[in-house]
């Protein structure tokens, strides 16, 4: 009679942690930056550094927390479709010869995330939905924003 208690109680906090891990991210963009919305593939292009300029001639600055942080676990398996040595790696070479001006920049929380975006023209990054505040935009993937259904940056 203990045993299938301890059992329900060991798959409920189980479920329980793997849910509180599963975060709705979002794509905020700088509000200087002239773009509303992007396409998935366009996404992938600006995450892994392949797009060095938006329309306007900015340089593009993809701002992001550590790919070891949980949080980001998300953003690895949708849009990277890489493990985090890889994306890490992939950081470390796409920052190769800019120091002025990084291609990916990480940071160690969603609110530094937040103020790199509204600070520095020309970035973009994804960040917890519930840490927009009203000094970026929030650009909307493949015509849907965070939280509408079929949004790539779900969580559950």
């Amino acid at each position: 009679m203990l045993y299938p208690r301890c059992l329900r109680i060991s798959l409920f906090l189980l479920i329980s942690a793997s849910m509180a891990s599963a975060r709705d991210l979002a794509l905020v963009s700088n509000k200087s930056n002239a773009v509303a919305g992007m396409t998935v593939p366009d996404l992938i292009k600006v995450c892994k550094a392949q797009n060095k300029h938006w329309p306007d001639g900015k340089p593009v600055t993809f701002i992001m927390r550590s790919p070891s942080a949980p949080e980001m676990k998300l953003l690895l398996q949708k849009i990277y479709e890489m493990p985090e040595g890889e994306v890490s790696g992939l950081i470390v070479t796409s920052n190769h010869g800019r120091p002025n001006h990084p291609a990916i920049l990480v940071v160690s929380s969603d609110e530094e995330l937040v103020n790199k975006v509204a600070s520095l023209p020309g970035a973009i990054g994804v960040v917890d939905v519930y840490s927009i505040n009203s000094s970026v935009a929030v650009v909307k993937i493949a015509g849907k924003l965070p939280l509408e259904p079929g949004y790539i940056l779900h969580g559950n």
